[in-house]
């Protein structure tokens, strides 16, 4: 995908939503109208009760799904539709320690990529904890995404650059997930130090709401931007909310095109 962009002279934009919010058919179509509207790629939560990383228009729209009676395995059914509608999009998952735990982390990675999942970020775990996820990502063919942030150690980050694959998620800000505050960008030296360690291509996310953010995402050195809380919202309150999807991601993904760049150094690899 991102060597397909890169000839485009594009980045990447990533839609995240909750699955089985509002309920399992109408996520389905949610899915494809994501698609249909221009996302690159997709990242997707399976309904969990306790997401720390998560505001609480990501928390409430899990909480609808678990009302909804929907299990992780309901989740693997909708990525196994979805990629037998879709072969090309990569759609990753973002998920909990708990959620993977449960099931066990072989049989996890196991079930994911029976759906056709490409990559799996499991938010709470830090990547000094990360290797047996990353092992068993490995033995599936899941791509293992870490997260990094501005503050990130230079350590760490060169763990992160050794452990993850796909792409890095670096967040655009402190706190949870969320459309309430201002994204403020001094990522410059994380996309350095990534580019300087090999790390795979940042994509940017946490409060990506607006064409601004992505303009701006990109301009600073992402190879690409996730927005969730923005689409989640849509979803909540939308009555209809497949059309009104595809109009904005169609407003987001018209923003990717490539800016000249402020950090020539942190261009995707």
């Amino acid at each position: 995908m991102f060597q397909r962009l890169r000839v485009r002279e594009e980045g990447a934009f990533g839609a995240f939503v909750m699955l089985g919010d509002p309920d399992v058919a109408t996520s389905a179509a949610i899915l494809d109208a994501l698609v249909e509207g221009g996302a690159d790629m997709l990242e997707v939560g399976l309904p969990f009760s306790d997401p720390v990383a998560d505001g609480l228009t990501i928390q409430s729209a899990a909480d609808r799904a678990l009302r909804q009676g929907v299990t992780p395995a309901a989740c693997f059914g909708l990525l196994a539709g979805f990629r037998a509608r879709h072969a090309e999009i990569p759609v990753g998952i973002l998920t909990y320690a708990n959620i993977v735990l449960a099931r066990g982390r072989g049989a996890f990675y196991r079930a994911a990529a029976e759906a056709g999942v490409d990559s799996v970020l499991v938010a709470d775990v830090p990547a000094f904890e990360a290797v047996p996820f990353v092992e068993a990502a490995g033995q599936h063919g899941i791509a293992p995404i870490l997260i990094a942030a501005p503050n990130t150690p230079e350590e760490t980050l060169r763990r992160i650059a050794d452990f993850g694959g796909g792409y890095t998620y670096c967040v655009a800000r402190t706190g949870v997930t969320g459309t309430e505050t201002g994204m403020t960008l001094n990522h410059g030296a994380l996309f350095e130090s990534l580019a300087r360690h090999a790390a795979p291509p940042p994509v940017l996310g946490f409060g990506i709401s607006a064409p601004a953010h992505v303009r701006a995402a990109l301009k600073a050195g992402a190879a690409g931007v996730i927005s969730g809380s923005a689409i989640v919202k849509i979803i909540a309150d939308a009555p209809d909310p497949p059309p009104v999807l595809r109009e904005f991601v169609a407003e987001m993904k018209q923003a990717t095109a490539l800016p000249d760049r402020d950090q020539p150094a942190a261009a995707a690899r």
